[in-house]
């Protein structure tokens, strides 16, 4: 594998310690990024419950496809706030002050989405998404850099991380669940808050055991220039803040026209970021380094476009699923009816149940089972999952299904996630040209957004088509690129390096 493949040059200086196996500051990372997940899973887990459920039991009566292009548009917004967030943390503010002013906002957003005041829903979710777009890069950078350097490091680091954090994906739904359900669904969000407050002061207590990792940006903008650029930034947040959220919000603009302007710049920006970091990769110091930069990049973006196919059916746990759970499956237990959000706990459970079998299977495997292999492996699980939906969803059609087909379901696709989403983490961070790790790990989370986007929009077929044949019509496609990606391995290994 190239050096510079596992050793970036934008990557912070690993603290003391990092080069011998150990690794200073990761564990108060972690602990943070498991309150941060915990209120991001949280709100993920009653957002469309609580969009559809009707006035009288407190929601707000969306119809479900609508309530679904709303979570679309949250989680896509979440993961294209990354570039910009990501670029703050590289060039003005560092990873460290990223992860604190992000976690304010996320802070204020769920304080926000808690108060029970009509019209304050948009206002609360793009706190939370501002939010996330600083932490999630800089969260990142930092476990990279507290990582150290050596053959596999950065991967297994990323890898651990993930498997960890499904603590709270699997705790946060049965906590904001019942409380949500159960007694107030404004709880449920407040719920998420506290959660967020209690990782804030974790980071601001533990930030002496990360040395230097995070402590400025890795390559800043001066000063005057970075004034200049923030004041743009705000006039163009105000500009769509003015031009699409408060109409929307006041119904003066159709909710759908929204969506499909943030679905369109969803879909055609990573692919236009990519392609301009091509352009401008720096040549490296030896010959043809520039040459090879551009075609990891290259190799990069491939893989990233076919991901965005997994993550399209993976985000459609908390909608389409959701909603699946509550109105199509028997949900009930010895008397107790379980919360359908409850569903939404499945999925982290599985993954921290299989991920020791599955690290068992990459050791054996050895580097027969390379990022490419992981990708298509990914993909066809997650295709799977949606044709088993189908049949569930055609058993559906007579009466309420056990909840064994969810569960089959998510065990497909958690296995899936495994795979795929901590070799991607580790592949960004791997193929960033100097001084644009946290930007390409960015990059990453934008091709997440794509498929979360494309699913919200593709779900509004189930007006027109059986649930069933929704469900097939997206497996069998997803099922299609898992078989390119696996057919493409042995070209797609030449452009990465053999990255492991």
């Amino acid at each position: 594998m190239d050096a510079s493949l596992t050793t970036p040059e934008s990557s912070p200086a690993a603290p003391a310690g990092a080069a011998d196996g150990r690794r200073p500051g990761f564990g108060t990372l972690l602990a943070v990024d498991l309150w941060e997940r915990f209120s991001f899973f949280g709100m993920a887990a009653i957002l469309v419950l609580y969009l559809t459920a009707s006035e009288a039991r407190g929601g707000l009566g969306m119809a479900p496809q609508t309530a679904t292009a709303v979570f679309a548009a949250y989680m896509s917004l979440s993961f294209m706030a990354g570039l910009p967030g990501g670029w703050l943390a590289d060039r003005v503010l560092g990873a460290r002050r990223a992860v604190l002013l992000g976690g304010v906002l996320i802070t204020c957003g769920h304080v926000v989405l808690a108060v029970p005041v009509p019209g304050t829903l948009y206002a609360g979710l793009l706190l939370v998404v501002a939010g996330t777009g600083l932490v999630k890069p800089a969260m990142a950078a930092m476990v990279a850099g507290v990582s150290g350097d050596g053959e596999g490091r950065r991967e297994a680091a990323f890898s651990l991380f993930y498997m960890c954090i499904q603590v709270s994906a699997l705790v946060a739904p049965v906590v904001t669940g019942l409380l949500a359900e159960r007694v107030a669904w404004h709880l449920g969000f407040a719920a998420a808050a506290v959660g967020m407050t209690a990782g804030l002061v974790q980071f601001a207590l533990g930030r002496r055991r990360y040395g230097e990792v995070g402590a400025r940006p890795s390559r800043p903008v001066p000063p005057a220039e970075a004034a200049a650029m923030l004041r743009r930034a705000a006039v163009a947040a105000a500009a769509v803040g003015a031009l699409l959220v408060a109409p929307a919000s006041l119904g003066l603009l159709p909710l759908p026209a929204v969506l499909a302007v943030l679905g369109l710049t969803t879909v055609t920006l990573p692919f236009w970021y990519l392609r301009s970091l091509r352009r401008t990769s720096a040549p490296g110091p030896g010959p043809g380094e520039g040459r090879g930069q551009r075609r990891r990049l290259a190799g990069f973006t491939a893989l990233m476009a076919a991901s965005a196919a997994f993550w399209m059916i993976f985000a459609q746990s908390g909608s389409v699923l959701s909603l699946f759970a509550e109105r199509h499956t028997d949900r009930d237990l010895l008397g107790f009816e379980i919360p359908a959000s409850w569903f939404q706990s499945v999925h982290p459970l599985f993954v921290l149940l299989a991920a020791p079998f599955v690290a068992r299977l990459w050791l054996r495997a050895g580097p027969r089972v390379d990022v490419p292999v992981k990708f298509a492996g990914a993909l066809i699980a997650a295709g799977l999952s949606f044709v088993l939906m189908a049949v569930a969803a055609r058993l559906a059609e007579h009466g309420p299904v056990g909840p064994y087909w969810l569960l089959l379901v998510y065990l497909l696709y958690s296995c899936g996630e495994i795979a795929l989403a901590p070799a991607g983490l580790a592949l960004a961070a791997a193929v960033a040209p100097p001084g644009s790790t946290s930007r390409l790990l960015a990059v990453n989370g934008l091709f997440g957004a794509v498929g979360v986007v494309v699913g919200g929009q593709l779900f509004r077929l189930t007006a027109v088509l059986p649930l069933a044949a929704y469900f097939l019509l997206l497996g069998c496609f997803v099922l299609a690129v898992g078989t390119a990606v696996a057919l493409g391995t042995v070209r797609l290994r030449r452009l990465l390096g053999a990255m492991r």
